[in-house]
């Protein structure tokens, strides 16, 4: 996703997702939905809700409708979209695109439990037999 035109690379800071996350769990909400969504989470003042989705509708990452005096808002990407344009982003600046040295670095770092371990590798397996 292009930052500008909703194709391309997409990067989201930490607030822009969380926002997001309600989003795509909702398919749509409006400003105060949004912000009352995240009151546990962040104490975000409607204003800068409502300024942080027009922001994200300019990017082309949103779409909304008027609703009374309401907007509501609606998400033009996936998550997975978004996940795999950030973590492509990741490997490709901080691994030099080697999505094994990511693997290992998480490994590493984040220390795997034996279901977790067991889970990876099964999907290791699966691509394995894929790739034939």
């Amino acid at each position: 996703m292009d930052e500008d035109t909703g194709s391309g690379d997409v990067s989201l800071s930490e607030l822009q997702l969380s926002l997001m996350r309600v989003l795509w769990a909702r398919g749509e909400a409006s400003t105060a939905d949004v912000a009352e969504a995240l009151r546990g989470e962040r104490d975000l003042a409607h204003t800068t809700v409502a300024t942080l989705l027009t922001r994200l509708e300019k990017r082309g990452l949103l779409s909304s409708r008027r609703e009374g005096r309401a907007l509501l808002y609606q998400p033009l990407v996936t998550q997975a979209d978004v996940q795999r344009s950030m973590v492509g982003s990741l490997v490709d600046s901080l691994f030099a695109g080697r999505a094994s040295a990511l693997v290992s670095h998480l490994l590493d770092a984040r220390g795997v439990d034996a279901k977790e371990l067991a889970e990876l590798q099964a999907l290791l397996k699966q691509r394995k037999g894929d790739a034939r």
